[in-house]
C-alpha cells in the first residue's frame, strides 16, 4: 500500500428533515448567497420554496444561477463568477446534483482567480482561495458533495476536463434521502452506475495488497447492487435511497482509493463520449466499463476480475478467466436489468466517425497510457468505442 493523507474535512449533516440548521451553517460564512441550482426540479418537488423560506427569514441576500446542465458548462462557470464578484457573495449553496455541485465548485475558484474560467480547468490543479461551498444533495451519484473534485465541459472545444482544487471540498453538505424521492427511474439508475463506476475504477489499481480499501469497495458495491432495485420499484424506500446515497459519499470521498496508484480507464473514455455527443455520464461508464474489463482481460489479470466476480456478484467458478468472464456478464446485466441502455447507439451514437478523435483526446488528457490497471492506446480506446456498438455476450 502506497503513502496517504486522507484529511475530508466536509460536515456531513445526514438524514431527514435537517434543513432547519442551514440558517446557522450559513451565517458562518457570511450573509450573500449564491443559490446555484439546475433545471428547476427543486422547484416542483418544493426544496426551492423550503430553502428559500429560510434564507428569507434569516435575512440572506439571495443571488439565484439557474440552469445547471447535466454537463456542466464552462460558461455556466463564468457567469457564476461574475454574479460573485458583482454580488460580494459569502457563501455558495449548491442545490443538485454532482453537475451543480461541480459548476458551484469552480464558480467558487474562479471568482476568487485572474484566470479565465477555462484556462483554471485546463490547469486541472486549483491551488488558489474559493468561495466556501454549502451543498444540499438531490441525487445520489458522484460523490462530489464530499470530495475536492469537479468535471466541466467546454462544447466549443469538445473538451470535458477534470479539475481538482484543495478549497473546492465542501464546507457542509446535507444529504438528506427523501429529496431523492422524485429522481427519475433513468437518473436514479445512471447514478447508480455512477457510484459503481467510481469504486470499480479504484478497485482495479495495480498497487497490491489493499485488503481494506477492496473490501470497502466490495461492501458499496454490493450495497449499490441490493438497493438500487429496490429504489426503482419503490422510489419513497427510504432505507434503499439512504444506502445509495451514502454509498455515492464514500465512493469518491478518498476512502476506497487512496494508498493505491494508477489511473482511472474508463472515466477518461466517456468523458470524449460526453463531450462530443452531450451524454449521460452514468450511462456512458455503464456501457464502456464491461467492454473495459474484456479489453483488459489477460493472464496478470484474471484473479483481480475474478476476486470482483466472486466477492460482488457471488460467482462461485474456481476457474479465474471463467470466474472474470462471468462477473463481467453478472454487471452487463445487472445494468441492463435497471433499464440502463447497453449500446452506444441507444444513446444516439449510430456511427464511429469521432471513435479517433474522442481517442487521441483520452489519451491525452489522461495518463491511461502509462498509469491505468493495464495501459491503453489511442487503438485500445477505438477497439472499446467499437464493441460498444453492439449488445455483447461474455461467456
Amino acid at each position: 500500500m502506497n503513502n496517504f493523507t486522507f484529511h475530508v474535512s466536509t460536515d456531513i449533516r445526514f438524514g431527514k428533515e435537517r434543513l432547519g440548521e442551514l440558517p446557522d451553517v450559513l451565517n458562518t460564512f457570511g450573509k450573500n448567497v449564491l443559490l446555484v441550482y439546475g433545471g428547476g426540479s427543486i422547484k416542483k418537488n418544493g426544496l426551492y420554496d423550503t430553502i428559500m423560506a429560510q434564507l428569507t427569514a434569516n435575512h440572506n441576500k439571495v443571488t439565484e444561477l439557474s440552469g445547471v446542465d447535466p454537463n456542466p458548462r464552462i460558461e455556466t462557470v463564468g457567469e457564476g463568477a461574475q454574479l460573485c464578484r458583482d454580488n460580494h457573495i459569502d457563501v455558495i449553496l449548491a442545490v443538485g446534483g454532482g453537475s451543480v455541485i461541480d459548476c458551484s465548485k469552480v464558480i467558487a475558484g474562479a471568482a476568487c482567480s485572474e484566470l479565465a474560467p477555462w484556462d483554471l480547468v485546463l490547469n486541472r490543479s486549483y491551488q488558489g482561495p474559493a468561495i466556501p461551498l454549502v451543498t444540499i444533495l438531490t441525487l445520489a451519484a458522484t460523490g462530489s458533495e464530499m470530495n475536492r473534485g469537479a468535471v466541466i465541459s467546454n462544447l466549443t472545444t469538445k473538451q470535458k476536463l477534470g479539475v481538482h482544487g484543495p478549497h473546492f471540498l465542501p464546507q457542509v453538505s446535507f444529504l438528506d434521502p427523501t429529496t431523492t424521492f422524485s429522481v427519475s427511474r433513468y437518473q436514479t439508475a445512471a447514478g447508480s452506475a455512477d457510484i459503481m463506476s467510481h469504486l470499480i475504477e479504484n478497485y482495479f489499481s495495480a498497487t497490491p495488497q489493499t485488503d481494506v480499501q477492496d473490501g470497502v469497495a466490495e461492501g458499496l458495491l454490493k450495497a449499490v447492487i441490493k438497493n438500487l432495485p429496490i429504489a426503482l420499484d419503490t422510489p419513497d424506500d427510504y432505507d434503499a435511497r439512504a444506502n445509495l446515497m451514502w454509498a455515492s459519499t464514500l465512493a469518491l470521498n478518498g476512502l476506497t482509493g487512496s494508498g493505491k496508484g494508477g489511473a482511472w480507464s474508463c472515466h477518461p473514455m466517456e468523458h470524449e463520449l460526453s463531450a462530443f455527443y452531450d451524454i449521460t455520464h452514468g450511462v456512458g461508464l455503464a456501457i464502456l466499463t464491461p467492454r473495459w474489463m474484456l479489453h483488459v482481460l489477460n493472464e496478470e489479470t484474471a484473479p483481480k476480475l475474478a476476486r470482483f466476480a466472486r466477492e460482488v456478484f457471488g460467482v462461485q467458478e474456481s476457474v479465474p478467466e471463467m470466474a472474470a468472464r462471468m462477473g463481467i456478464q453478472k454487471l452487463y446485466d445487472f445494468f441492463a436489468s435497471c433499464g440502463i441502455p447497453m449500446t452506444l447507439p441507444e444513446v444516439g451514437i449510430k456511427d464511429d466517425q469521432h471513435f479517433e478523435e474522442m481517442a487521441k483526446q483520452a489519451v491525452a488528457f489522461s495518463s491511461i497510457s502509462k498509469q491505468a490497471y493495464v495501459p491503453l492506446s489511442v487503438d485500445d480506446v477505438i477497439a472499446i468505442y467499437q464493441d460498444a456498438q453492439t449488445p455483447s455476450n461474455y461467456l
